[in-house]
């Protein structure tokens, strides 16, 4: 059991049965005299992907959900889902659109992440903090552009991502995303 008061950012908690990530806490303490410190979470259904803001009694606590990490290799995708193998079993598993959400713009082929099982059922990934992808489109290069302007112009990259990039990046130029702000950061 995990103690409300206890809850950190990629916790894993159930909720009526639902398991949840927790992404982001704060705790508040009421200006009243006798209020008891409230816990304001930001957590996201593991099976749904829906994001959620709670409030919480520091005296609840929650069960923790049945979960697991485990290692995975994104193989291949098809126009309806998108294809991995576990690392661990060799077992391949698949994942429909509506499950991986924006995620599928940071999967390259052959690339390992990890799968979240819940109940022994992958229900999503969690990819690694940057990916590298290569730029597909974009306007050519500015003269006299430098690193350290912050001047950015629109690139498309080769999973489809759309992301603002440096006005001296040139078509064919890998590039670093952040896959929790979808930015990109220059060069790789």
């Amino acid at each position: 059991m995990i103690n409300a008061n206890e809850l950190k950012r990629k916790d894993h908690i159930l909720i009526d049965a639902q398991p949840y990530a927790v992404l982001e806490v704060t705790f508040a303490s009421p200006s009243a005299r006798g209020a008891s410190t409230m816990v304001k979470a930001r957590v996201r259904n593991l099976l749904n992907s829906a994001v959620l803001d709670k409030t919480f009694k520091t005296s609840e606590k929650f069960d923790e959900p049945d979960v697991e990490l485990s290692p995975a290799t994104f193989q291949y995708s098809d126009p309806a889902e998108y294809h991995f193998m576990d690392d661990s079993t060799y077992e391949q598993f698949s994942l429909g659109l509506e499950k991986l959400g924006d995620a599928r713009f940071y999967l390259k082929e052959g690339m390992t992440l990890q799968a979240l099982k819940f109940n022994g059922q992958v229900v999503s990934l969690e990819l690694p903090p940057y990916v590298e992808l290569k730029i597909v489109q974009t306007d050519p290069p500015i003269k006299g552009a430098s690193a350290a302007g912050s001047s950015k112009k629109p690139a498309v990259l080769e999973t489809g991502l759309k992301v603002q990039v440096p006005l001296y990046i040139e078509e064919g130029t890998v590039v670093r995303v952040n896959t929790e702000t979808g930015e990109a950061g220059g060069r790789a």
